[in-house]
């Protein structure tokens, strides 16, 4: 499927990435714009929950202070400003935690930037931005591709929750975050992300 997508986007020219940038990661197609952080797996498929193990890492995070702080825009020109001050290269994914209830549309309120590993930079504060580093967690995945809106990450949330209520030995113990991977230099049909949610064995 994916192939055929690309075969079109080219057939329009609207494909303005190198051919060596894509990439598969666990039978996933992604434009690789940047690298990822060392030791994270596998991406996961679309559509499909599984279960990932991530190590520790650093990120950088900013969080909705409104309303001079609020929105996507907002947050992601936090950490740009972060990353370029401190001469610190981009990675993806971009982490975005979501604010939500069953009654409102979600909307993002947290967003970090992961670091490549954790010997780069420092922790701590610089200015509205938190550099922290992060124990190991285990979340149940899966892969989405589109934009990166509210109505899919309620349709990967949804995937997920589908999961946890046929799989007890998972329980969820935590926010869910969605991953973004890609900019707005590539197409919405080609962007890849993964909503995610942490879990620890269960009682099933």
């Amino acid at each position: 499927m994916i192939l055929k997508l690309i075969a079109i986007a080219l057939a329009l020219g609207g494909i303005p990435m190198l051919s060596g940038c894509l990439q598969n990661s666990g039978g996933v197609w992604l434009f690789n714009e940047a690298p990822r952080p060392v030791g994270w797996p596998a991406l996961t498929p679309v559509g499909e929950v599984r279960v990932r193990e991530y190590p520790a890492y650093r990120a950088a995070e900013v969080t909705e202070q409104a309303p001079a702080r609020s929105g996507t825009g907002a947050l992601f020109n936090e950490l740009f400003g972060h990353i370029n001050r401190n001469k610190i290269a981009m990675t993806a994914p971009v982490e975005m935690g979501y604010t939500h209830s069953e009654s409102d549309r979600p909307r993002v309120s947290r967003m970090a930037f992961v670091y490549r590993d954790r010997s780069v930079g420092g922790t701590g504060a610089d200015g509205p931005v938190r550099v922290d580093d992060l124990p190991p967690a285990t979340f149940a995945s899966v892969g989405v591709r589109g934009d990166y809106t509210p109505a899919h990450f309620k349709h990967g949330l949804g995937l997920v929750r589908g999961f946890l209520a046929a799989h007890p030995e998972w329980r969820a113990v935590g926010e869910p975050r969605y991953l973004g991977y890609n900019g707005p230099l590539v197409p919405w049909l080609f962007r890849y992300g993964e909503v995610q949610v942490p879990v620890v064995p269960g009682a099933g």
